[in-house]
């Protein structure tokens, strides 16, 4: 059985504990994945901040440069660790799967690479001038989650080592094993102790956010994880990031062509099984088109080939892990339960984590599916009458991470979309993230932006120097 290993000091480091993972799709085991201790959390934190100084001194276009050769390494090993996230996370190689992931990894690797940010000259007059720079704040604590865990782990760690910090990476404990290959490999263009990482369960992750020399936490996941972390950070006042998955709706306008905007919505709704922070989680439609909408995402269902993402045939994968599995059975058990009218599509086999695409209708505000973010693949589909009703429902939750308004006219649904309290608010398309465009939360799902210039100003300290002619 194969053995993975932490990088440490751009090392492999070696740990007392391990854990085995298994394929949610068979069952198979895929390794050894190490559990960590506080010693070597206080390990990987010392080597990172030997390495931060020396980094920080480095220049700009090295940092560069040497982004651009991470992007590079991403990419010449893209189908090693694309089939690794199928077998550990569950998603398929092909459709928006894993092999997509990756394209997502190289791409949020790219640009970073690419952009400036030079100091800025802020006030300037006769007597006195005043610029603001942009420096490195230090050592990040980076705790990834499982559902997209090579991407988003990428967008905590390149931005942050971009503009000079270094990083401290935990990824979770349900996912380890490609995030710790993608590390050890990207390690081999980086100096050592740059990157490292920690692996364990939510005891490493507390360990890691409260450590004194931390300057800087990313986090995506849970809200009531997100909370501890908070409480946490009191130890370092290091500054957060995060994100906190949401509860995404979205509100199709009357009178739109359902089969116009059919296969975006399925996508919004079921990418990676419908385990995405922002996913559609509730579909407001007009009463005069709920039954086009139904059938045409009905349609759609059908065809779509559910089993092990290792056969390329396949288009949606497994739950993660047995939490998850059973919480959306749960979900969908008290939907049925309740009166809903439940729609399943699609032969699930006979083992994995495997739920069918299902679609909920004849529910309401209130209810479970509606109210709690499921996390799979089973959409709760609202009927409205009167549209500020509806917008009124899509705002009535805490999670407010992404929405979206689906119209013939841009004009009215751009109307609906300023109306709407979320992070990002898409219209005509839902989840639609682009490596220069900020992405974050509001309300509950969390606080603080990710991607572009404003994700690079993000892990910085804004320092002003201010001069007396």
């Amino acid at each position: 059985m194969q053995t993975y290993h932490n990088t440490v000091g751009g090392k492999q480091a070696d740990t007392a504990d391990h854990q085995e993972i298994f394929n949610p799709a068979t069952g198979a085991s895929l390794g050894l994945a190490p559990l960590n201790s506080e010693r070597d959390v206080n390990l990987a934190v010392d080597a990172a901040r030997l390495a931060q100084n020396a980094w920080a001194s480095v220049s700009d276009q090295e940092r560069r440069e040497a982004v651009a050769r991470v992007a590079q390494v991403l990419e010449d090993n893209s189908e090693y660790l694309a089939g690794l996230i199928t077998q550990e996370q569950g998603k398929p190689l092909s459709g928006p799967g894993s092999r997509f992931e990756m394209q997502a990894c190289v791409g949020w690797t790219q640009v970073p690479s690419t952009l400036e940010l030079p100091p800025e000259v802020v006030y300037e007059d006769d007597e006195r001038k005043d610029v603001l720079y942009r420096r490195p704040l230090g050592v990040v604590a980076a705790i990834a989650p499982w559902n997209w865990p090579l991407m988003i782990a990428i967008w905590q760690i390149i931005p942050a080592i971009r503009m000079g910090n270094t990083v401290v990476l935990k990824p979770s404990e349900y996912t380890p094993i490609a995030t710790l290959e993608m590390v050890r490999l990207i390690n081999q263009v980086l100096p050592p102790g740059v990157v490292n990482t920690v692996s364990g369960d939510g005891r490493i992750g507390a360990a890691l956010t409260s450590h004194p020399d931390i300057n800087k936490i990313m986090f995506t996941g849970s809200e009531s994880t997100g909370r501890r972390i908070i409480e946490a950070s009191s130890r370092n006042l290091a500054p957060i990031t995060l994100e906190l998955g949401g509860n995404d709706a979205a509100i199709i306008m009357p009178g739109t062509d359902a089969n116009a905007i059919s296969e975006g919505l399925f996508w919004g709704a079921f990418l990676n099984a419908g385990q995405t922070c922002a996913c559609i989680k509730r579909l407001y439609v007009h009463e005069n088109d709920y039954d086009s909408v139904v059938a045409a995402l009905s349609d759609l269902a059908r065809q779509m080939p559910i089993g092990d993402g290792m056969d390329e045939s396949n288009l949606i994968g497994p739950l993660q892990n047995k939490m998850q599995y059973q919480k959306v059975k749960e979900l969908v058990t008290d939907a049925c339960a309740s009166g809903c009218d439940v729609m399943e599509f699609g032969a699930i086999p006979e083992s994995g984590y495997f739920l069918p695409l299902t679609l909920v209708g004849n529910i309401r505000d209130g209810q479970r599916l509606v109210d709690e973010e499921q996390f799979g693949p089973a959409l709760p589909i609202i009927r409205y009458g009167d549209l500020d009703a509806a917008i009124a429902s899509a705002n009535r939750l805490s999670a407010a991470l992404g929405a979206s308004v689906w119209s013939n006219s841009l004009e009215e649904a751009e109307w609906v979309a300023a109306k709407l309290e979320a992070g990002t608010v898409w219209v005509n398309q839902h989840g639609a993230i682009h490596p220069m465009v900020p992405f974050g939360g509001n309300k509950a799902s969390g606080y603080g932006v990710e991607f572009g210039i404003e994700g690079l100003k993000a892990v910085t300290q804004a320092r002003v120097m201010s001069i007396k002619k």
